[in-house]
């Protein structure tokens, strides 16, 4: 009897040893993932060389144009040449929106950089006075009252010196929502990058046209043109403009790699593969593309296999409304499959990362932090600041409004680079090396990570908890500037 005693205690000491050093095996065997991760980036990335022709071959990738449709067959023969056997495209049918030409005059005076905003009328042309609405912030769209209506509405793209603090800025299509509800004939947006840069992107919060004509001009003579307006000088501005509307077929590319264990959830990495025509669109967004083409090449180079599946994806419509990202929702919402979401993880114009948003999900934030930590592990650059604020206008919304959790970078790229976007200077030579080697060793340590995380903290919100997360998040009035509030009072 008293050896049978010693054998059980025996057993029953030894058994949290032996768990011990499961557990410590397993957190090695994790950690060389990332050491491996790491290493297969730095010394293979083809990242960069990836980008540069695709910005040099192909060009700008305007949804519906020719250029877009390449882009759309590059990346899906990428995806088989890195050997994804489970590549497909998602065809969808939009209304498609691609600018032809614009003039300006100020008091008869005709002015050369201009450029037409997505979402303007097929033809316009309309003279009225201009009247300077500051930031176009609906506060100071009240201000003026009536005085707006029947005139063309001058606002700055940004957040003007000298404005009160704490003042949250709004996308450009939703100050166009406000000059059209304040009867505006017209819109002039003033580009807040001094250099004669000019920016486009839709006016539209819901992808459809809009009703008047929206236009951006240089800094320069946005600034030149208040001077006056505070000067008492009374200005005309004559536009004229055509553009083109039309249903075009589009195709997302979604490359899947199969999942080792919890083969019904899925973790979705996507950016979109889409830009304006004004340039390549090598920041906006091919620094993300890049990246996570690269992130899949490296997972198929190391055979690396998941708990969950992942899908990558390259959605296209963003820049005209988000339209391959809804689109994709929907036809997961058809299938009864957008539950299988676990997480959307959205790479957007963002690159270098510093750490990752939560985006209000209070509950990963010390998920995240872990993670962090061993990311440090391979490599103490990584700074591991983490945020957790909820913002939209990017293929994450689509997801996040359906209740899904959704991760973003915290980025940490050169100044500098944001002052190209949308812009005729966002080509090749803005392109960090280094940097986007670091989107893709960091971004793939953190999806590893995500993929396999033994639960996922946050869990999908249903119709009423959403309305109140994003209540929560201060995105109410946005949504509904942009018509997508569909929670009613």
């Amino acid at each position: 009897m008293k050896n049978t005693h010693k054998t059980i205690k025996l057993l029953v000491f030894s058994l949290p040893l032996f768990l011990l050093l499961s557990c410590d095996t397993n957190q090695q065997e994790d950690q060389n993932v990332l050491n491996a991760i790491n290493q297969e980036v730095e010394k293979n990335s083809k990242a960069y060389a990836n980008l540069e022709k695709m910005t040099s071959e192909i060009g700008h990738r305007l949804t519906g144009s020719d250029n877009g449709a390449e882009a759309e067959k590059y990346t899906y023969e990428l995806f088989k040449s890195y050997g994804y056997e489970e590549v497909e495209y998602h065809e969808f049918e939009v209304e498609a929106w691609a600018r032809d030409s614009v003039r300006l005059e100020i008091n008869k005076e005709e002015v050369e950089e201009v450029v037409s905003l997505g979402h303007s009328p097929v033809s316009a042309d309309v003279e009225h006075k201009v009247i300077d609405v500051g930031n176009g912030l609906r506060a100071d769209f009240d201000s003026l009252k009536d005085e707006v209506s029947g005139k063309i509405a001058l606002v700055y793209i940004g957040i003007l010196d000298g404005s009160p603090e704490g003042l949250r800025n709004i996308h450009r299509s939703e100050k166009a929502a406000l000059a059209i509800e304040y009867g505006a004939k017209g819109l002039i947006i003033v580009n807040q990058v001094p250099g004669g840069v000019l920016l486009t992107g839709t006016a539209s919060v819901t992808g459809s046209l809009i009703d008047i004509p929206a236009i951006c001009i240089s800094y320069e003579k946005g600034m030149e043109l208040k001077k006056q307006l505070a000067g008492g000088e009374e200005i005309s501005a004559h536009i004229q403009m055509s553009n083109k509307s039309e249903m075009i077929k589009s195709r997302n590319v979604i490359a899947t790699l199969p999942a080792k264990e919890k083969t019904d959830e899925n973790i979705i990495i996507g950016g979109h593969l889409d830009s304006w025509d004004l340039s390549t669109g090598a920041i906006d967004n091919g620094i993300g593309i890049a990246a996570i083409m690269d992130i899949a090449r490296t997972y198929k180079e190391l055979d690396l296999n998941t708990k969950r599946n992942i899908k990558f994806v390259m959605f296209m419509g963003e820049e005209q409304g988000l339209l391959g990202s809804k689109e994709m929702v929907k036809m997961l919402a058809d299938k009864g499959e957008l539950g299988n979401v676990a997480y959307m993880m959205n790479i957007d114009m963002s690159g270098n990362p510093k750490g990752f948003n939560a985006t209000g999900r209070a509950d990963m934030v010390s998920v995240f932090d872990e993670i962090g930590v061993k990311i440090q592990a391979v490599d103490s650059s990584y700074e591991n600041t983490n945020a957790n604020k909820a913002g939209l206008h990017s293929d994450h919304q689509s997801f996040m409004m359906e209740g899904v959790p959704v991760v973003g970078l915290v980025g940490n790229l050169e100044s500098k680079v944001y002052s190209y976007y949308h812009s005729n200077g966002d080509d090749f030579s803005l392109v960090n090396e280094e940097h986007l080697k670091n989107t893709v060793r960091f971004g793939g340590m953190f999806l590893w990570e995500l993929a396999n995380l033994k639960e996922i903290p946050a869990q999908k919100l249903d119709f009423d908890q959403t309305k109140e997360f994003l209540i929560g998040q201060g995105l109410r009035e946005e949504l509904e500037l942009g018509n997508e509030w569909k929670w009613g009072e």
